[in-house]
């Protein structure tokens, strides 16, 4: 390794195709010496390794994880890099996929396969999908050609490909008017005031041409009196009660630590019960005009389009409240804030609004029509049916979805938008509905006693773990060929002069800052860290200013 003309002389015969027949005895011997070299002159943490997902053989995985992990090395992610983790959930959830095994596709009384050709992707458990059918499940497939699952379906919806997101917004602007607004159900509405954040309160921005925008949830900290939290009152979200009253309802972080009995969704605020409200329409200070973007107008040669401005104001009831800092700000919920994202019309005057579904507006059937392809009536059709399999049975309608949607680009956009949908309508977390994503298999039913043996958490913890994606984004140099820009991505609402950059330098920031995981972390080989900091006369007992 350290003699340039060996060196050269196989890095420049790689890329051939064609490979030296060896045994494993040599090979191991190899790899164990090449390990070993490395760890000594770069460090352990030099030493990395890649495997797909352990489900597919959970002993395997841990022998190579486990041996990584005893030598200090580096286990890259697997869910994540081949884009099968849908990136919806951990931004929803803070969780990976947290779905229910196919059997509760049984329990269901509505199914939505989106995107997920079920015959074909999970074919052990398809019979599971043709059985419910006979006890009257109706299932529809959205997909863009006509494949397997389309045969097992009572209907099918071939939206054009990529424009998922589009479909589900318009169906969520149905979902909300018929059970929402027009004739709420108090399934839904007591689901959303009870397992979601609509009830929270979103301080509003200035804008120069004096309308506003969302801003950061409010919270306790920011109240003259913090609502009496005395614990981590800046982590405590804020809502008001029935009777108009400001509260911190349990379930927000800050009561994870300090506060036994609280980190719940009970509807409880400082010991009482209390009923959350969802909307400040009937207890407004005011009315104002705040900014949503919209990309529905980005013109591209492969997507139809429907021009409208780039920032779409929507009028929202607001409410006046005196801050901490002595400063008057507005808040708004974030349930209002959904159903304005929506285009849904509050009585309020709201020129972007859609009267009816017919208009062609953000984000009626009729606009989805337009990008998607998807008749409009078909749209409103499954919308409602959708819904109302899950007002009458509690939450049992559900959407099966995969790789089909997920690996799209933005797919988080298009799995949100069918998140939505299932939120809106109670049935995340109820047997027989919610969201059903799968690619391959990912659930470990022994996970709790094979992480100690998978990552030698019996011999040190932490492990070294690092994301594939940064990590071979920034070492293979993928990012130099990266022709993509942060402005590209940029809401128009955003602040443009604060993204300059290219996209890896993003990245690193995360890294810096601890949001993201680095392997390797330092310029020097760890090993020699102690051996320095001695021969420069520093112990572990020395004071930051001394070095």
């Amino acid at each position: 390794m350290q003699d340039p003309a060996k060196t050269r002389s196989y890095k420049t015969a790689r890329g051939k195709g064609g490979f030296v027949r060896s045994s494993w005895k040599e090979l191991n011997q190899l790899i164990a010496a090449a390990n070993v070299w490395t760890i000594k002159h770069y460090g352990p943490d030099r030493v990395a390794g890649f495997s797909p997902i352990p489900a597919m053989s959970m002993v395997s995985y841990a022998a190579g994880t486990r041996y990584l992990s005893l030598i200090g090395g580096t286990c890259l992610s697997f869910y994540d890099w081949y884009c099968d983790l849908p990136p919806a959930s951990p931004m929803t959830w803070g969780e990976q996929t947290d779905v229910p095994e196919s059997a509760d596709w049984y329990n269901s009384s509505y199914i939505i396969a989106w995107g997920s050709n079920v015959p074909q992707t999970r074919t052990p458990d398809a019979h599971f999908f043709t059985e419910v059918r006979y006890k009257g499940t109706k299932t529809i497939a959205i997909t863009p050609d006509y494949s397997e699952v389309a045969k097992l379906c009572d209907q099918w919806l071939a939206p054009k490909q990529g424009t998922d997101s589009a479909l589900a917004m318009a169906m969520g602007h149905v979902i909300l008017k018929a059970f929402h607004l027009d004739n709420p159900s108090d399934y839904f509405l007591n689901y959303c005031r009870t397992y979601t954040d609509m009830p929270m309160l979103v301080i509003l921005e200035p804008r120069d041409d004096g309308s506003y925008t969302p801003g950061r949830m409010l919270r306790a900290s920011d109240l003259l009196d913090g609502l009496g939290e005395s614990n981590n009152p800046e982590w405590k979200t804020v809502a008001y009660n029935s009777g108009g009253e400001l509260v911190a309802p349990n379930g927000s972080i800050g009561f994870r630590w300090g506060e036994k009995g609280k980190w719940n969704l009970e509807q409880r605020a400082d010991g009482k019960d209390v009923e959350l409200k969802l909307s400040l329409l009937d207890i407004r200070d005011s009315v104002v005009s705040v900014g949503f973007p919209y990309f529905g107008g980005n013109e591209n040669p492969h997507f139809r389009s429907v021009a409208q401005s780039p920032v779409t104001l929507h009028p929202l009831p607001a409410k006046q409240l005196t801050l901490a800092s002595g400063e008057s700000g507005l808040v708004v919920s974030v349930y209002d804030l959904i159903l304005a994202n929506y285009g849904l019309d509050r009585g309020l005057d709201d020129v972007n609004a859609a009267k009816d579904f017919a208009e062609v507006k953000a984000y009626t059937p009729a606009w989805a029509e337009q990008i998607t392809g998807v008749p409009r009536q078909h749209i409103e059709q499954i919308a409602r049916e959708f819904a109302d399999t899950a007002h009458k049975t509690h939450g049992r309608s559900m959407i099966i979805l995969g790789a089909g949607v997920n690996h799209w680009y933005h797919m988080d956009m298009n799995y949100r938008g069918m998140i939505n949908l299932l939120v809106f309508c109670g049935c995340v977390g109820q047997s027989g509905g919610g969201w059903s994503h799968y690619v391959g298999q990912e659930k470990l039913r022994p996970q709790t006693g094979w992480l100690p043996l998978a990552f030698a958490l019996d011999w040190s913890r932490p492990p070294r773990q690092m994301n594939s994606t940064s990590y071979f984004y920034n070492h293979a140099s993928q990012w130099r060929y990266e022709k993509l820009t942060a402005q590209e991505l940029l809401s128009p609402l955003a602040d443009a002069s604060k993204f300059s950059g290219s996209l890896i330098d993003f990245n690193v920031r995360a890294e810096r800052m601890g949001w993201l995981p680095s392997a390797p972390q330092l310029n020097v080989n760890p090993l020699t860290i102690k051996q320095q900091a001695e021969a420069a006369g520093l112990s572990p007992r020395s004071s930051p200013s001394s070095r």
